[in-house]
């Protein structure tokens, strides 16, 4: 998204920079030096507004009422990307270390319940070339899960997941099996190149469901 493109967006949403920033979670600062070409427009933004300009758009053809954006909730997630996955795993269970990583907003298209956390995938384990590929670079939103839902059997059938692994690190991976007495489950990549394996999840320091995938435009 250029700087034009940004600037008309803002205006059809007939927001002021001080508005959209705060929709945002960044300073007013940050979209002038945007709307005059000094800055490069963040795509997790861009994904942002086009998505708040689609949302005015679907309700204005749905009723004569505007979107009230003020009404709106509006969720920042912090995102470990591929540079801060290594901190991350030595500082998960820290709360400044959360707060000082960067966030993505995030709408009312997901249940504001429970801890949510952004990670950028890393590799091509999942990617096949099908539309269930996780590509490097994606951002996926994901929910964790609560280790005393570790006891009953996972929904694997319904989810793909993200193991925080103690020793192997930050792995997305498809669940195909897990072994409750055990406690060890069956991870399965996308990729035919990569093998199955086991991992029992007293070795797990958290475990999320993926819940959505932010993709650039100019990728499958």
């Amino acid at each position: 998204m250029n700087y034009l493109e940004f600037k008309e967006i803002r205006k059809k949403l007939n927001m002021k920079q001080a508005d959209i920033a705060k929709s945002i979670g960044v300073g007013t600062r940050a979209v002038q030096y945007w709307e005059k070409g000094e800055r490069k427009i963040p795509e997790t933004t861009a994904y942002f507004v086009t998505n708040l300009l689609l949302k005015q758009q679907e309700l204005n053809d749905d009723s004569a009422s505007p979107v009230v954006f003020s009404d709106l909730k509006i969720m920042h997630v912090p995102l470990a990307n591929q540079y801060a996955q290594a901190g991350y795993l030595s500082n998960f269970a820290d709360e400044e270390y959360i707060e000082s990583l960067p966030t993505i907003p995030f709408t009312d298209d997901v249940e504001h319940r429970g801890e949510y956390m952004c990670f950028e995938v890393k590799g091509d384990s999942m990617d096949n070339g099908s539309y269930e590929s996780y590509l490097e670079g994606d951002i996926i939103l994901c929910r964790n899960i609560r280790q005393d839902y570790w006891m009953s059997k996972l929904h694997y059938d319904k989810w793909d997941f993200v193991i925080v692994h103690k020793e192997k690190g930050i792995l997305v991976k498809r669940i195909i099996n897990h072994d409750v007495e055990r406690g060890i489950i069956t991870l399965h990549s996308l990729n035919e190149y990569y093998e199955d394996f086991e991992i029992h999840l007293k070795d797990v320091a958290k475990l999320f469901n993926i819940i959505s995938t932010r993709r650039k435009n100019n990728r499958r």
